[in-house]
């Protein structure tokens, strides 16, 4: 009996670590879905190939967000194995490919790397699969104690220095509705503060920071036992730590240190093909969309830690962050509307 009950345990052991493999499967998958997509498009109109073209692209999206799903059902185990603390890991690492799939697009060439893009893709989430399968089904060593109070009050003080940057620059983005003079004329004019001399290298600094202790934040909560909102603070900051990095590269180092390109509303569109139709370009729109919904998630999600910790009932603090994912995803789909064209 005990020999049946064991081949049992095995054998579900086994079909989790096989599960594990799910997220880096997806996260392999998600270029292509992109290429898909734009040989929809670039071919001759029609209504199949309009609703091929939707449902790719519906796709593209639901491949990174199927690490949220899985982070979750992964979460429900009756036990964290140590497989099953690399198969969480995976999973937040895998909401994080649209930006690492914008960097692999950038990097390599900055330091004169040469490899096929889609081999380097498949290659490092194959190693990623490989860690996630190595992992052997005993008790994982999980932290049994939240991360520290110190880390986590100087990650949310920073947040709020970062944030003023951040809405202008969303609310600049919006600006792009009404035209690409209307968005240089707004940006112009927050330039005179952010790239400024004294206040640039503190931005950068403080950015650089997020990102070391949003992911020290992450490694230890991912260790724990975790709800649905939790669970989705730590996704989305796994997203953005990644997007901060791959922003900086594009921007700062790619665009304007090394080809001293104007980072303007041209080069945020992908001008002149625009983002829909360049097989490079189309990267970019999920990128920035997920980019935005997922700064008011984050934000929302840390709000809502803040009110629940001074006494704010759960339904009322879970109705605000509901209305933040709301908000996040009205300004990224109007954001994108602007990349892509649209103008009031």
């Amino acid at each position: 009996m005990s020999a049946i009950s064991a081949a049992g345990e095995s054998s579900d052991a086994l079909k989790r670590k096989m599960a594990g493999l799910f997220p880096a499967a997806t996260a392999m998958a998600y270029p292509f879905l992109l290429q898909a997509f734009h040989s929809a498009v670039s071919q001759p109109a029609s209504a199949l190939r309009l609703a091929a073209a939707v449902a790719l692209l519906v796709l593209a999206f639901a491949m990174p967000l199927s690490g949220l799903a899985f982070a979750c059902w992964q979460a429900r185990g009756p036990q964290l194995l140590q497989s099953d603390l690399r198969a969480r890991r995976l999973a937040y690492a895998s909401i994080a490919a649209p930006p690492l799939f914008v960097f692999v697009g950038v990097a390599p060439g900055l330091v004169g790397l040469h490899v096929p893009e889609a081999a380097l893709w498949i290659g490092l989430w194959a190693l990623a699969g490989l860690y996630a399968w190595s992992g052997r089904g005993v008790p994982a060593l999980a932290q049994t104690r939240h991360p520290s109070g110190t880390w986590r009050v100087a990650h949310g003080a920073a947040a709020v220095a970062i944030a003023c940057f951040v809405l202008f620059h969303l609310a600049n983005h919006l600006s792009g509705l009404a035209g690409p003079g209307m968005h240089a004329a707004v940006m112009k004019t927050g330039r005179t503060v952010y790239r400024a001399a004294a206040v640039e290298p503190v931005l950068v600094l403080l950015l650089l920071f997020q990102v070391t202790s949003g992911l020290r934040l992450a490694w230890r909560w991912s260790g724990l036992r975790s709800d649905a909102f939790r669970i989705f603070q730590i996704g989305s900051g796994a997203y953005l730590a990644a997007f901060i990095l791959t922003h900086l590269n594009s921007a700062l180092i790619s665009a304007r240190m090394v080809h001293m390109i104007e980072t303007d509303w041209a080069w945020a569109s992908g001008a002149p093909a625009g983002l829909f139709h360049d097989a490079w370009n189309i990267r970019l729109l999920p990128h920035y969309a997920l980019g935005v919904f997922f700064i008011a998630g984050h934000l929302s999600s840390g709000l809502r830690v803040v009110m629940l910790a001074h006494g704010v009932r759960a339904p009322v603090a879970n109705r605000i962050w509901a209305a933040g994912l709301a908000l996040g995803a009205l300004v990224s789909a109007t954001i994108v509307c602007a990349l892509c064209g649209v103008r009031v």
